[in-house]
């Protein structure tokens, strides 16, 4: 059930979803599709919102065509997500700890995965390689500052 709370600092409504499929990889791939797909709905309904309260009305087309956009957001956003958190704890059992590095390796791999999946050219796989690797790597010295 959505929660808020004030304790110093306002804490927006927390939601937990627990998803059992049986296998902890397919628990944290499937949380992970449902957590960030989520995110890439919000952005699509902000986005579609700020064009349709630019121009001022909306049509039964431009409804559909929100609808579709959030959707195809949700579930772009959410796929790259779960193959992260899929790829980080595969990492994990492979290498036998839980680390940084399973963050850098999950993030390259993904990276790569995605973008050999939307193109086909060399140079783009490994530099999109790098940017994976490099945000997760962030993304995980951070959560160590925090």
């Amino acid at each position: 059930m959505p929660r808020a709370g004030f304790r110093g600092s306002l804490t927006g409504p927390k939601v937990d979803v627990i998803v059992d499929m049986g296998n902890p990889f397919l628990n944290l791939t499937v949380d992970g599709f449902l957590k960030i797909g989520t995110v890439g709905v919000a952005k699509a309904a902000a986005e579609e919102t700020y064009d349709i309260a630019k121009k001022g009305s909306i049509s039964q087309h431009q409804l559909e065509h929100s609808l579709k956009k959030m959707c195809k957001e949700g579930a772009y956003w959410g796929t790259v997500a779960g193959v992260y958190v899929g790829m980080e704890y595969g990492m994990g059992r492979i290498r036998g700890t839980r680390d940084w590095k399973n963050a850098t390796l999950g993030g390259a791999l993904t990276g790569a995965l995605v973008s050999a999946a939307s193109n086909s050219k060399r140079d783009k796989i490994v530099m999109d390689a790098i940017t994976g690797g490099a945000i997760a790597t962030a993304a995980e010295f951070l959560n160590y500052l925090t």
